[in-house]
């Protein structure tokens, strides 16, 4: 498959044109040629020089991240933005970054893999950024306590180790949890958005100080289950995507512990 063609496929199937205007991220191809051929691809959640470099031995020509390089354009190639555009263009590596667009779909995204997990049912999109959203919101099967949705979060890929990503919760919903928002990575900013919908408890990656008392005074339970944790969902759909496209491809786990 050509390089083109495959970036066109991904930029179709994850809607990156509509994310434009909301998106720090530069999203599609961030690094590579305007030809190429695709063989084999590699899928992180970030894009590192221990993740470029994994790529490269891994033979791949392109590797695909839902963190890139590019926040809001590079004004410098200095440091370690240098040394990792350097490491892809020496190996011959291609860079696609899909941020919020890999977030919000409702099918490949990142919310929608955790709540896949926890066994949403009914679920609808949530997390409203301008026009477009980042999360997803449904109903659990039966109403679960908050250990118990714990317990699943809790067995999600996290720690360099190898050791599961362990949750940190602020246990301040109802003791039947039944309906469940997802913001994956740092989603607390939708607390307000969650008790709005109706929701019992949001699930996101990393809190902020406020939150505390926030969750405390609305009466909902959130689930800090960790942002490398809660967004290995997204790229591992595109991998199972291109695979089927008839693609070679490899998963390059590098959890942070966060």
């Amino acid at each position: 498959m050509k390089l083109s063609e495959y970036v066109d496929r991904l930029d179709d199937r994850l809607d990156t044109p509509a994310y434009a205007d909301v998106d720090a991220s530069a999203n599609g191809l961030q690094v590579g040629p305007d030809d190429g051929d695709v063989e084999r691809v590699a899928f992180a959640v970030d894009a590192a020089t221990a993740t470029i470099e994994a790529a490269a031995e891994a033979d791949a020509d392109v590797l695909v991240v839902h963190h890139g390089l590019s926040w809001g354009g590079i004004e410098r190639v200095t440091g370690r933005v240098h040394d990792r555009i350097a490491a892809l263009v020496e190996h011959d590596v291609a860079l696609y970054v899909s941020h919020l667009p890999l977030d919000g779909h409702q099918q490949l995204g990142n919310a929608a893999g955790v709540a896949a997990e926890i066994g949403l049912e009914d679920r609808e999109p949530f997390g409203e950024i301008g026009p477009v959203t980042i999360g997803t919101i449904g109903d659990v099967a039966e109403p679960r306590s908050a250990d118990a949705l714990r317990g699943t979060l809790d067995g999600f890929e996290g720690q360099p180790d190898g050791e599961a990503s362990p949750t940190r919760v602020l246990d301040f919903g109802p003791d039947d949890i039944e309906r469940v928002a997802v913001v994956t990575g740092s989603g607390v900013d939708w607390l307000d958005e969650a008790v709005a919908a109706g929701a019992d408890a949001l699930i996101t990656g990393e809190g902020k100080g406020q939150v505390y008392h926030d969750a405390c005074e609305a009466g909902v339970t959130v689930f800090l289950a960790g942002h490398y944790a809660t967004e290995t969902f997204g790229v591992r759909a595109l991998e199972s995507l291109t695979a089927d496209w008839g693609v070679e491809t490899t998963y390059l786990p590098h959890p942070t512990g966060l």
